[in-house]
């Protein structure tokens, strides 16, 4: 079974990245020292052993000289130098100053070097260990000497040395990854500072900023930045003041219209039966644009940032009974909790909007609501909005809160309305703090969603 591992962040690769080249470098150096220092060790250990075999040798050599000498009892009064064992062989017969070592521990090529006249070195693998024979003729004498020296002190040597490389190396590895987690760390603050602000600016604060930096490598984005951003928000600053502009403009020559249109509907009697068809529908058509330019004027004084200074305590609960008894609909549609417990900071002429075209929404989409429940939630009130309708389709969920968006239900029926209800209802909430969704409602229908912060415990 393959397990399936996510992608990983950039601060994970950085210091992914310095552990590995840290552990790359630990491991070739390691190698290397322990190579040459193994090569240098076992050079040092086999010249002085062959010393001290020649100069055993040469002093075995000297008192062989004497005649009448037996080799066996010169073997038994020689102290070999270094710890090392002796081996000699006259003829046929071999002589040894340890039980340990004797013919056997000799390989043939040595013997076979030996007798030839010349010096030689084997290393062999004996019962105690490594051990390095040097074999020395001693022609005058008719005399082989093999000095046997043990090279086990230089393998533990050699272990030791090995086991303090390694650690060394883990312990350099273990360096490189936290050296690479603050070069991270170094590294991803530019793009934290990045993303930080532009959450900000996303949730409105347009005025945020990068803050001057002198490093030559992020003056150009820092600069790059900031310029984006006060190009953005003199965009949004001119695209919400011709709205409201041309809002405002409009109100006139709309006044006149709907004043026009109330004289000819006193006089609706005295219009033919086509006529007053016509009157009626010029008095929807008016009724919907009025409409749509309040909610242009809302949406402008929202994207003007109006409300900062007009929060005050409301509380979600009254405010929705207002709304119900403004409106004419029955106060027994609200099922909330207490007062004092569903109050929210917030300009009220704002939310009152926002919860009056919650209500406008379900008497146009939904045949009307069927529930306004307003409930405190931990840190937040809730003020949701059943209607009797066939539901939101899920991919429709989101779209539907922006402007000018309208379900495809609204628009094959040729519902009123500009599609504007909704997004007021997410940008007052967002205003404040909140959010605003819609989901399934428990009857049936869909429920659409205003949550804002609490205000108090």
């Amino acid at each position: 079974m393959r397990l399936a591992l996510g992608p990983r962040g950039l601060r994970a690769r950085i210091v992914l990245g310095f552990a590995a080249v840290t552990l790359l470098v630990s491991v070739v150096l390691v190698t290397a020292t322990f190579l040459l220092a193994r090569s240098y060790l076992l050079d040092q250990r086999e010249a002085s052993l062959t010393r001290q075999a020649f100069a055993d040798a040469n002093v075995l050599n000297s008192r062989l000289a004497t005649a009448g000498t037996d080799v066996g009892d010169l073997l038994a009064e020689l102290v070999p130098s270094g710890g090392s064992d002796v081996v000699l062989r006259s003829g046929d017969d071999w002589y040894s100053s340890t039980l340990d070592v004797g013919a056997r521990d000799v390989p043939g090529d040595l013997q076979d070097i030996v007798a030839g006249g010349e010096a030689g070195t084997v290393r062999i693998d004996a019962p105690d260990g490594p051990a390095l024979v040097v074999g020395v003729p001693l022609s005058s004498a008719g005399v082989e000497f093999y000095g046997v020296g043990g090279l086990t002190e230089l393998r533990q040597v050699l272990a030791t040395l090995s086991a303090v490389l390694a650690a060394s190396a883990v312990a350099a590895t273990a360096a490189g990854a936290g050296f690479g987690v603050w070069a991270s760390r170094r590294a991803v603050q530019p793009l934290e500072q990045v993303a930080g602000a532009a959450t900000r600016i996303a949730g409105g604060e347009l005025a945020t900023r990068l803050p001057p930096t002198d490093d030559p490598d992020l003056v150009a984005i820092v600069a790059g930045f900031n310029s984006m951003v006060d190009a953005l928000a003199a965009r949004i600053e001119r695209d919400a003041r011709f709205v409201g502009d041309v809002s405002h403009e409009l109100r006139s020559p709309l006044t006149s219209l709907v004043t026009s249109v109330e004289v000819l509907g006193a006089r609706r009697a005295e219009l033919s039966p086509r006529a007053g068809q016509a009157l009626t529908l010029v008095e929807g058509e008016l009724r919907r644009f009025r409409r749509m330019l309040d909610d242009l004027l809302q949406l402008a004084r929202l994207d003007g940032d109006a409300t900062a200074g007009t929060s005050v305590p409301v509380s979600m609960t009254a405010l929705a009974r207002e709304v119900l008894t403004a409106t004419g609909r029955p106060g027994g549609l609200l099922e909330g909790d207490p007062d004092e417990g569903t109050v929210v900071r917030a300009d009220k002429n704002s939310l009152e909007r926002a919860v009056r075209n919650l209500l406008d929404n379900a008497d146009r989409h939904a045949g009307g609501p069927r529930r306004v429940a307003v409930q405190r939630r931990e840190d937040a009130v809730v003020l949701a909005v059943d209607d009797a309708g066939p539901g939101v389709p899920v991919e429709d969920r989101e779209r539907i809160f922006e402007r000018f968006a309208r379900g495809a239900g609204a628009a094959r029926r040729s519902l009123p309305g500009a599609g504007l209800g909704l997004a007021i209802v997410a940008e007052t909430a967002a205003r404040h703090g909140g959010a605003a969704w819609v989901a399934d409602g428990p009857d049936g229908g869909a429920r659409f969603c205003l949550s804002l912060p609490a205000e108090g415990p």
